[in-house]
């Protein structure tokens, strides 16, 4: 076991166009390793970046910063109620009618109205 069959006493110089040509092969495994990782870094960079990078997050807002009354038509129904962009959107529902309505959270004035209608 502590022998080799591998002598590396018997191996005869390449001629040298061979050695050119293991040269060239050579640098170009190298170079193309280093594009390789270079690309390797630039994907997790990009990764890390996404997961913990700056983001552009809305500002959460307090149960204080909404306003206590909102006014809806008398028959409104709401249905839902999101946060976008630090504007509150509510879908209500007036009898047969749907609306949605964008609504300033720290005054509770009404800024947009679209209603929906079947045609």
């Amino acid at each position: 076991m502590s022998t080799s069959n591998f002598n590396d006493g018997d191996e005869t110089p390449l001629d040298p166009a061979a050695e050119r040509l293991q040269q060239k092969l050579r640098r170009l495994v190298f170079f193309s390793s280093l594009i390789m990782v270079g690309g390797l870094i630039a994907v997790f960079s990009v990764i890390l970046y996404k997961v913990i990078g700056p983001g552009a997050k809305p500002a959460a807002i307090s149960a204080e910063a909404i306003a206590a009354t909102i006014a809806v038509g008398p028959d409104a129904k709401v249905r839902d109620i999101e946060f976008e962009n630090g504007r509150m959107i509510v879908l209500i529902e007036e009898g047969t009618a749907t609306a949605l309505l964008q609504i300033d959270p720290a005054t509770g004035r009404v800024l947009s109205r679209t209603d929906f209608v079947s045609r």
